[in-house]
């Protein structure tokens, strides 16, 4: 995998790396779970990000911390099948009968 390395100064680059951290927790793991065409993004594409964010070097520690939350939540993932919740329901119901109010009336 190739790594990108990120260069920039001070607190700017504290404050992106913070708000990269923040969107990919919050759209992480819907991408991960998709819908019935799979995963959004995989997984490569979210570790790949969160590595290029451990590679610019000056994460704070409150930062390194999220980002391995979020490499082991990337781990679960792929070690887990999908919670049950998330898989598509079996059909237990009886086959749909319409009604036949019109039968004996004519309309």
């Amino acid at each position: 995998m190739e790594r990108t390395l990120i260069t920039l100064t001070g607190s700017s680059q504290a404050a992106l790396v913070d708000q990269d951290i923040a969107h990919i927790g919050r759209v992480m793991r819907p991408s991960l779970q998709g819908d019935l065409g799979g995963p959004i993004l995989p997984v490569t594409y979210w570790r790949k990000r969160l590595y290029q964010l451990l590679d610019t070097g000056n994460l704070s520690r409150g930062q390194l911390c999220v980002v391995d939350s979020l490499l082991l939540q990337l781990d679960q993932f792929e070690a887990e099948p999908l919670p049950v919740w998330n898989a598509p329901a079996a059909a237990t119901a009886a086959p749909f009968q319409p009604l036949n109010l019109a039968a004996g009336r004519h309309i």
